[in-house]
């Protein structure tokens, strides 16, 4: 799909990815449904492409919120790609963390990204053409330990881009999965970055991301991976498991001085 040619919805459009697909896809012409909790950094898109965009503040994590979404996308005159990037995340040893944490990351990163496509999907079907485009994780092919729930609702988003994609085989919407590596966005906490910075793991920035969504909608690409070697060990994951634990199990005892805050 051409850029040009996108009417896209994007979902957690007010954190450091949603903006930096923003702007990559408005260089490319495309128009915009923006959708984000937080008002400010929506307005100040806006601002930048008042000709390309329209917003809506909205908590798809709530019904309200994904029934204000919906309006809004039928208002908006037509929708052919709805970019699923809202997520949250959490570093922290399982034995760590609440319960209501554990709540949350499943429940935006799986559950409201399933709801609202769902309630999106009709929209879609209505186009010649239309793409639905899930932000995935290096992590939902990786069990990383420290992000136990992180990386289950990363594995589940990637198990349901498959199966969507299956579903829609014989319908003219497809589904893109794309699988960064680590980002440095304000969802990465510093402890994070300086546990990265440590085990020397490569952080890309945003726009790098943004690019990668940019080239997958024009080759209408199933599935992309961003970074090397995180491709190399998404792969021998697969194939070899043990060699990854070993190569992990080498690394548990920085992972875990981060993760309780010992840095």
């Amino acid at each position: 799909m051409q850029l040009s040619d996108c009417r896209g919805l994007i979902t957690g459009a007010s954190g450091g990815i949603g903006q930096a697909l923003v702007t990559r896809l408005c260089e490319g012409d495309a128009r915009l449904l923006l959708v984000g909790r937080h008002a400010e950094p929506l307005q100040a898109l806006l601002k930048r492409y008042p000709a390309q965009l329209e917003i809506v503040q909205a908590d798809i994590a709530e019904a309200e919120g994904r029934q204000a979404v919906l309006a809004a996308a039928r208002r908006f005159g037509g929708l052919n790609t709805l970019i699923n990037a809202a997520g949250v995340n959490c570093f922290s040893l399982l034995e760590d963390q609440d319960e209501g944490s554990i709540a949350n990351i499943i429940g935006l990163n799986v559950t409201a990204t399933l709801q609202l496509t769902h309630r999106l999907l009709p929209l879609l079907r209505l186009q010649p053409r239309a793409l639905v485009v899930n932000i995935g994780s290096t992590f939902g092919s990786l069990g990383y330990p420290g992000f136990s729930a992180y990386c289950a609702s990363k594995f589940a988003v990637r198990g349901f881009s498959e199966s969507l994609r299956r579903e829609l085989a014989d319908t003219e919407v497809k589904v893109l999965y794309i699988a960064p590596r680590a980002t440095n966005t304000g969802m990465n906490a510093s402890d994070v970055i300086a546990m990265n910075d440590e085990l020397k793991v490569a952080m890309d920035d945003p726009q790098t991301v943004a690019e990668a969504l940019a080239q997958a909608i024009l080759r209408e690409q199933e599935e992309t991976y961003i970074g090397w070697p995180e491709k190399f060990f998404v792969r021998l994951n697969s194939l070899l498991p043990r060699i990854v634990d070993q190569a992990l199990r080498k690394q548990l005892p920085i992972i875990q001085r981060f993760a309780r805050g010992k840095s």
